[in-house]
């Protein structure tokens, strides 16, 4: 039998459109599980990005495409509205569409001896513990940048140039690009301290060394999609793209560009 996860948020949308869409799948012949099957063809998320991303992190970013429904507000990583659910099951089950492949970032956190993975579709972001402002040295490669100065640095892949990143005045990128995007947060650009004030775009091959002064590490707080961890003197983080891919069924009318000038615009 062909197996399908659906998760939703509590909304009270959500939740109804959880119970109609489970009961259309069954009907049309398909098993959705009460609990994650790592089995499954296909991963339904219904909410917004938020609830989204939770899923992706809950599981581990499963090796299932998945396809979002949105009951939320942005919904820029959902395809489908609650009142499509009947075309969607038709068109899937005809096999009218494509996998959108999107890349993840990772950060390798130096604590001491230890190390710890953080991994995100959107960003990682670096930023002083108790929104102190922070002190980083940061290479890209094996070239030192800069001793960037302010709230910190966010690293966004292109799926997540839509996201904090665009709110910090970050580039919209196209998803088939294949880049890093640094973009500073509030950075201090005085006669005591030199910042770069806009994004900078790195090719996939490179990686980004970040760290962060000794003598006022007072702790960092490092974010993947929103999920935070606070870290004491950290020695070093170290930035580049994930070997996970997060796989998004799209169909066939679907456009980025447009989806941009439908969000944004």
């Amino acid at each position: 039998m062909r197996r399908i996860n659906v998760f939703a948020n509590k909304t009270p949308l959500s939740v109804e459109t959880e119970r109609l869409l489970k009961c259309k799948l069954e009907n049309s012949g398909f098993v959705v599980p009460k609990e994650f099957d790592s089995e499954a063809e296909l991963i339904i998320c219904i909410g917004g990005d938020g609830a989204f991303l939770k899923t992706l992190h809950e599981y581990d970013f499963p090796d299932i495409p998945f396809i979002g429904i949105n009951t939320g507000h942005l919904g820029f990583f959902q395809e489908l509205n609650p009142d499509g659910l009947d075309e969607f099951i038709f068109r899937y089950k005809k096999g009218k569409y494509g996998i959108q492949p999107l890349k993840t970032v990772r950060a390798i956190v130096s604590v001491g001896n230890e190390k710890f993975e953080h991994k995100g579709l959107n960003e990682i972001v670096i930023k002083g513990n108790h929104s102190h402002s922070i002190h980083l040295n940061m290479s890209i490669g094996d070239s030192f940048i800069e001793r960037f100065s302010g709230d910190g640095i966010l690293v966004a892949t292109p799926a997540g140039s839509t996201a904090y990143n665009y709110a910090l005045g970050g580039s919209i990128v196209d998803p088939r690009l294949e880049l890093l995007q640094i973009t500073p947060i509030a950075p201090m650009n005085t006669t005591a301290y030199r910042s770069f004030t806009s994004s900078v775009l790195l090719p996939p091959n490179l990686s980004v060394k970040i760290n962060p002064e000794e003598f006022i590490n007072t702790g960092v707080l490092i974010s993947q999609d929103g999920m935070e961890k606070r870290y004491g003197q950290v020695s070093e983080i170290f930035i580049e793209f994930s070997d996970s891919v997060v796989k998004l069924l799209r169909f066939e009318n679907y456009d980025f560009w447009n989806k941009v000038k439908s969000k944004f615009l």
